[in-house]
Parts: structure tokens; sequence; C-alpha cells
């Protein structure tokens, strides 16, 4: 007899093993689950868009040039990024069969991908792009069918796991914030100006503030509202651009295969893979650390689902000239600052990514927000993700066994890339990919020291300070929640 589903007291729905949502006897749904009114659905998804405007579009800005496409060119492959980031978006959100995490996951172009792109691509104009895709396409299908297999090791993410790679995540971005407050392009002669700073420290207080200031939805939109007052100071302060509204289209369609059918090589198939290796442990962190602050833990069949999105996502991505798609974990800190946990909202911010890269003009509206403006809300929407982290450390028993070791371990070498960025310059260039991301290499930290520590022979649970129910993460995220 099928055991009857349990229900919290607060009536939230708890998952079903189907993978289906299931609510409680009084009809009240999971916030993840629940709709709002369309204007909110709107301003909350556009600000989901805002937030993972620049991580879209940079990958194509930096790959473009460096494989020799003209200017117009590479804003085409800029467009096929917010088309593409779209799909995988709504495939993670609403989902089907068992295909997508059904959180509010927003999926885009994964920077893990950028250097060996370029590594493929130089010197080969179009036939580079068409050997990136090609590679991009095998890797994304080998995923998919690896994602069942994958999704197992969540069982070795407990709090003192997950905690630490959440904290990572937060604290890696935080240079993508610098960088943009400093205005993003380091060649550039106002980089890191007195004027960028000023703008994004401006802005910085003013989201700080209209958190501080305003209640209820307006409190909720504190980032987007931020970033229009950000953008609107800017213009008299002469850092906003308005080139790219003059020169885009009204209409376009990113044309499948624009740059020719994709090109299968060895070598490029290779490299990819790994970047999808490193992209689908990445992703597996982001859904651990959205469930958990959500309030619906990611499980195997969660994650699993998750896993397939990414993949197919990126493997379609490639048909419209679009790049390998991953979780944004930025958005993860909007979702955390602004306590907005509907996926829809997410999946509304899908449909805005889709309609912008079909109306170029609508996606040089986006983009006339200044880089230091995105930069000073950043700050805050990086730094949520940190503190996350650092809420679930909480919960992760330190004080026990050799738990404050792992962290500590972890940490450390997480922290490599960004303060010592030239650090594995001798290494191999394809160990680069993993390496270069400090995300991957303190999760792989993390795991490998929590076997070591609270499984190979382990010690009787009280003393090795592991959560209750063993080494199952759903229970132990649950303990730390509460």
């Amino acid at each position: 007899m099928a055991a009857t589903p349990r229900f919290r007291n607060d009536a939230c729905a708890t998952t079903h093993p189907d993978g289906e949502p299931v609510t409680a006897p009084s009809d009240r749904k999971h916030p993840v689950d629940e709709t709002l009114p369309p204007l909110r659905m709107f301003t909350s998804g556009l600000q989901h868009v805002a937030a993972m405007y620049a991580g879209v579009v940079a990958p194509p800005m930096i790959v473009g040039p460096a494989v020799g496409l003209t200017p117009k060119e590479t804003a085409f492959l800029m467009g096929a990024s917010l088309f593409t980031a779209g799909i995988a978006t709504l495939l993670q959100t609403l989902g089907f069969w068992r295909i997508g995490a059904r959180l509010p996951f927003v999926n885009g172009v994964s920077f893990a991908g950028v250097t060996p792109m370029v590594a493929i691509g130089k010197d080969r104009g179009h036939d580079g792009i068409a050997v990136i895709f090609g590679a991009i396409i095998v890797a994304s299908l080998l995923g998919f069918v690896l994602a069942p297999y994958f999704c197992k090791l969540v069982r070795f993410f407990p709090p003192v796991v997950t905690g630490t790679v959440i904290t990572l995540i937060g604290v890696s971005l935080l240079p993508v914030a610098f960088n943009w407050s400093q205005g993003g392009n380091a060649t550039a002669h106002d980089y890191g100006s007195t004027t960028n700073i000023t703008m994004a420290a401006v802005t910085l207080v003013i989201v700080l503030a209209l958190r501080k200031l305003l209640r209820g939805f307006l409190q909720q939109i504190a980032i987007l509202l931020g970033l229009v007052a950000g953008t609107l100071i800017a213009i008299p302060v002469g850092i906003t651009d308005f080139g790219a509204l003059k020169e885009a289209d009204a209409l376009g369609f990113p044309t499948p295969f624009h740059f020719g059918a994709p090109q299968f090589e060895i070598a490029a198939i290779v490299s990819m893979s790994i970047v999808m290796l490193v992209c689908m442990t990445e992703s597996t962190a982001d859904m651990l650390a959205l469930g958990k602050i959500v309030g619906r833990p990611a499980d195997e069949r969660t994650i699993e689902g998750g896993l397939r999105a990414d993949t197919l996502g990126s493997a379609v991505s490639p048909l419209f000239n679009g790049f390998m798609c991953s979780a944004f974990a930025q958005n993860i800190g909007l979702v955390a600052m602004t306590k907005v946990r509907s996926r829809f909202v997410v999946a509304a911010g899908g449909a805005i990514l889709i309609l912008l890269g079909l109306v170029p003009v609508a996606a040089s509206v986006i983009a006339l927000v200044p880089l230091p403006v995105l930069g000073g809300a950043g700050v805050v929407l990086f730094g949520s993700v940190a503190a996350s982290g650092i809420q679930t450390l909480a919960g992760a028993a330190l004080e026990k066994g050799e738990n404050a070791l792992i962290v500590a371990a972890a940490v450390g070498v997480g922290l490599i890339p960004i303060a010592a960025p030239d650090f594995y310059h001798a290494f191999p260039k394809d160990l680069l990919v993993v390496l270069d991301s400090g995300i991957s290499t303190g999760c792989v930290v993390a795991i490998v020291l929590n076997l070591a520590f609270n499984h190979l022979g382990r010690k009787p649970e009280a003393e090795a300070g592991t959560a209750p129910g063993g080494h199952d993460p759903v229970k132990a995220v649950e303990v730390a929640a509460h």
C-alpha cells in the first residue's frame, strides 16, 4: 500500500514520487507553484531578465570577436543567446515529462565554456563557430544520457557540503559585480574610474534604501527600480550608451544554422564534454541552494529533471546559434532577496528573453543599463547567495567531527581562482576548465573530504556531526532550514 503523503503545518506542498506537486487538504499551493497577478508576474520576470542580461550576452561578446566574427555577426550571436536562454529557462520552470526542475531556476549561456570555445574557434571564422556548435551538441547529448546517474550524487551533499558550495557561489560571483562596477572592459580608458565606481555605489545605496523604505510588491522589485533609477542618473553623467539602440533592427529571428551545419571534431568534443560535466556540477549545487531557499528541497528526481533540462536546452541551443546553457546563480540571489518563489515568475522571464531574441530593438533597451549600475545591484544579489550559504552552514554541526575542517579546506581551495587567478597557469589548458572554476573545485574538495571524514569508516552519527537521517540531503536540508 502506498504511503500517504505528509504535509507540513504551513500547508505547503510536498513532492509526490512521480515528480508532481501534491497540495495539502487546504488546497494552498506551495509558493513555488503559485501564480501572481499579470503585472506582478511581468515586472518580477523582467527583474530576473535585468539581473541576468549582462551574463547572457557577455560570452558571445567575447567569443564572437575572438573567432573573427564581424560586429553585426556578434550582435546576431547575442540575440540568439537571449532566445535560447529563454527556451532553456522555460524547460526548467515549466518542464514536461521528467525534464525540468520545476523551480524558479534561470538558465543562460555558461561562462565555463568561454575559454575552451575561444581556443576551439580561434582563427577559423564561421568554421570555428560550426565546430563549437558541433561539440556542444555531442557534449549535451552525452550529459542528457548521464543525468539519471549524475543526480545520484545528491546524497553526498549534506549541509556541510551544500553550505560550502552555496557560499562559494556567492563569493565567486562578487568579482563579476566588481568588474561591472568598474565598467566591465579592462581595456577601456574609463575602466575603474571614479565616475563608474561612484555610479555603482549610488545604485547600491538606492537599492538598499528602497528595500528599507518600500513595502509589499514594490519592495520585491527594489532591484528593478534601483536599476531604472541608476540608469536615469547615469544619462546626464554620460555613461549610458545609446549606440546599440540606434543600430538595432525592429524584428529578427535566429535563423537555424546561420553559420553553417555543425562540424564534429574529437578534440573539441572532449573539451566541451569536460565543460558539460563542470556545468552539471554547478547546476546540481545551484539546485540544492535554490531548493533550500524556496523551501522545496531538491531531491534526486528534481536534480535529474533539472540536469535533463540543462542538457536538452544546450543540445537545442546550437540549432538557433546559441551556446551551452546552465544555471545562473545570480538569479538565485534575486529569489533569496525578494522572497518571490514562484517558478511562473521566472517562466515569464524566460518568455521575455525569447521576445528579446526576436525583437533586437527591445533587447537593446535592456542593454541601456550601464554595467556600473548593474554592478552596484550585483553586490546585493551575489552577496545574498553567500549569506544563504552561511545560513546553511549554521545548521551543519560545525562544532562536531571534522566538519569545520571540511569547510575550511573547501572554501580555501575554492577561493584560489579568485584570490590568485594565475595560480594554475602552468597546468594543461584542458584542466583549467575545471581548476579555474572555484565553485567546481571547492565542491569536489567538500564532497571528497565529507566522504573521508563522515562516510568511510563512519563514526556514530552524534560524534561525526552528520545531519539526522544519515546522508539523506533532503532531511539534512530540512533540519538546517528549521
